[in-house]
């Protein structure tokens, strides 16, 4: 599986609007068959701080997910609201195995 952390900085003015619409997308994109899971955190010193965490089941599930209308409508909807455009870090998931599957929490 691919783990992707995405870190997005919003306005403050926009924290609010961000979250609703990053969770409508989220929650859209839990129905994908690629992805395991799809949560979105907030840190704590600094609301206006987040980060996605997705898990991917496999390499090509992130570009199917990039084609979806979900995706397209927070794209289009959050970016105008980000400090900084958002940036990425990929990793390889260890565990749980493949063979063990993902357990939601």
């Amino acid at each position: 599986m691919l783990a992707v952390h995405v870190n997005i900085q919003v306005k403050p003015e926009c924290v609010e609007r961000f979250i609703e619409a990053t969770k409508e997308n989220a929650k859209n994109s839990l129905k994908e068959p690629g992805i395991a899971r799809f949560d979105l955190v907030q840190q704590q010193d600094d609301p206006t701080r987040f980060m996605l965490v997705e898990v991917y089941r496999d390499a090509e599930a992130p570009l199917r997910h990039k084609e979806t209308a979900h995706y397209a409508r927070w794209r289009d909807t959050a970016e105008s609201m980000m400090t900084v455009p958002r940036s990425s870090i990929k990793y390889t998931t260890l565990f749980p195995e493949k063979e063990t599957g993902w357990r939601s929490i």
